[in-house]
């Protein structure tokens, strides 16, 4: 089968999801319907806002389906309607029970940014980073009724570095999908999906407020980790008082002074707020405070609008 001729859906919600789709689209495949979460609530004024893929998909007219879950009969029912050869899912949110599993005459094929088996779940780039893991990747997988565990058409590796940061290798993964997941399509239905093994798994468990709890009695490579992994979706973050710190951007540094309690900030100025971690110490270079604007700043800015806060000598262990 020639699938760009076939009826294709598609499945997904964030900005990764949305780059799939877009290369699809370019790609001139014959999508019948697009899937997608629910309008949310976001911004200041807590408006219902269109996520990336369901804006993608108007903007080129294609039909979208935002269902609460899966797995009525009323969901299946309407993937029914669209007889499709092939549903093409990326970062979807929701779980796909096996009649839906089973609708499409092909089934369903996931883009899942990992290496397959490690890192099965909601959260892949955001674990491998904070992990250390040295490379990561892209996996095109045949969907079963397990979490992540259905047999890979295909993978291609991509580098972790010791500056990647979870925005910017989420976007290089999801290229890197589209990409392989093009040249797989053409001869998808003559492809033969090779089965994970259970050897090397980890889960990718979904993030939570306590991931982005910030503790200084860690060592600082590992705070830079954390930070870099969650500085776009949900950022490391310390509450001081009425102050809630998002860090968005750090570099670890050398042992600091044996006097200096985890927490405690060492030095502050233009070259970043330094503060002590056991071992080593941190740079935070730059940061976003719930006061004034609320909008991101760099660490001589802070210090200059808040010398309380980031003075020398101050505490940054969270308070509550």
């Amino acid at each position: 089968m020639t699938v760009e001729l076939a009826r294709v859906g598609f499945a997904g919600t964030p900005e990764f999801a949305a780059v799939i789709l877009s290369a699809l689209i370019k790609d001139r495949q014959n999508l019948q319907v697009v899937y997608t979460q629910p309008d949310r609530r976001a911004g200041r004024g807590r408006r219902l806002t269109a996520n990336p893929v369901k804006q993608l998909a108007l903007n080129h007219g294609i039909s979208v389906a935002q269902p609460v879950t899966l797995k009525t009969p009323e969901a299946q029912r309407d993937l029914n309607g669209h007889q499709l050869d092939l549903l093409i899912v990326a970062a979807y949110g929701l779980i796909l029970p096996q009649a839906i599993l089973d609708t499409p005459r092909l089934g369903c094929v996931n883009v899942h940014a990992s290496l397959l088996p490690r890192w099965r779940g909601a959260a892949p780039v955001e674990r491998a980073i904070m992990a250390g893991d040295s490379e990561t990747g892209v996996s095109i997988m045949h969907m079963d009724a397990g979490l992540d565990t259905g047999p890979v058409y295909a993978s291609r590796r991509v580098p972790i570095t010791a500056t990647s940061q979870g925005p910017e290798l989420e976007a290089e993964l999801a290229a890197c999908g589209a990409a392989l997941l093009l040249e797989l399509l053409p001869n998808i239905e003559a492809q033969q999906p090779v089965p994970q093994t259970d050897a090397g798994t980890t889960y990718a468990h979904k993030l939570t407020k306590a991931d982005a709890a910030v503790s200084w009695n860690t060592d600082a490579i590992v705070v830079d980790r954390q930070i870099r992994a969650l500085c776009g979706r949900m950022p490391a973050t310390v509450v001081r008082g009425d102050f809630r710190i998002k860090l968005l951007r750090a570099s670890p540094l050398p042992e600091p002074p044996a006097s200096s309690a985890p927490g405690t900030i060492v030095r502050s100025g233009a070259e970043g707020i330094v503060v002590a971690c056991k071992p080593g110490c941190i740079s935070l270079e730059r940061l976003q405070l719930n006061k004034g604007k609320g909008t991101p700043m760099d660490a001589q800015a802070a210090c200059n609008g808040y010398p309380d806060v980031f003075a020398a000598g101050k505490s940054l262990v969270s308070d509550h």
